[in-house]
């Protein structure tokens, strides 16, 4: 590896973790707000999405310079197609973390209808995948990459007793659908993110190790 591309590659790394940061900290807020009914903080994510799609843009651009310029193989050229697939993975992140404040925006001043507790579980579990994703990327840490991926089965659980729940108590009690349709939608959006830090981990292993483990589950 020549020296200016070590230099390129290590600035990636550290732009790639800066926008995880950000993902994670949008992430943090929105389940904030869609747990404490916290439409300021629902606010704060919408405003703060822009930033996150500049910084992917610049950061697929970068990544398709290095290819130009450099033409890696083997070790790096993995590591640059890992970094524009997380990077991929963690805008739309982004995305649905701003749909989950959408649905705590409008949720804010209504009466819950599943327990605080059961939509915290899911929340907290899924706020844990995405740290323990972006660690795996930062320490290249295989083991708790995978550990990630086994965890994504728990949210697929819980998204679908969630989902049983509410269809139940929309069935007995028409008033309640828009506020259940409302959150149905945030255990939707939570699953799915559950489902991008389950992506981040399984490029982390291929960048590691090589190996390709999607699918295989």
């Amino acid at each position: 590896m020549t020296k200016h591309l070590e230099r390129d590659l290590a600035h990636l790394k550290r732009e790639l973790l800066s926008l995880g940061a950000l993902v994670e900290e949008a992430t943090n807020k929105a389940i904030t707000a869609l747990v404490n009914r916290r439409a300021d903080v629902a606010d704060e994510v919408r405003n703060g999405d822009d930033l996150i799609d500049s910084r992917e843009l610049e950061i697929e651009e970068e990544c398709l310079k290095l290819l130009a310029l450099y033409q890696p193989m083997a070790t790096d050229l993995r590591f640059i197609v890992a970094v524009m697939k997380v990077n991929n993975d963690l805008e739309r992140m982004g995305d649905l973390a701003v749909n989950i404040a959408d649905r705590a925006f409008d949720m804010a001043m209504a009466q819950p209808v599943v327990p605080p507790g059961d939509l915290l579980t899911m929340a907290e579990r899924v706020r844990a995948m995405v740290r323990e994703s972006l660690d795996a990327l930062v320490n290249r840490d295989c083991e708790l990459a995978r550990k990630v991926v086994r965890d994504d089965e728990d949210v697929d659980d819980m998204h679908k007793r969630m989902f049983k729940f509410l269809e139940e108590l929309m069935m007995k009690d028409a008033s309640l659908v828009p506020l259940g349709v409302h959150t149905l939608s945030a255990s939707r959006h939570l699953e799915r993110i559950a489902d991008l830090a389950t992506n981040i981990a399984e490029d982390v292993v291929f960048m590691v190790e090589g190996e390709v483990i999607r699918h295989t589950r």
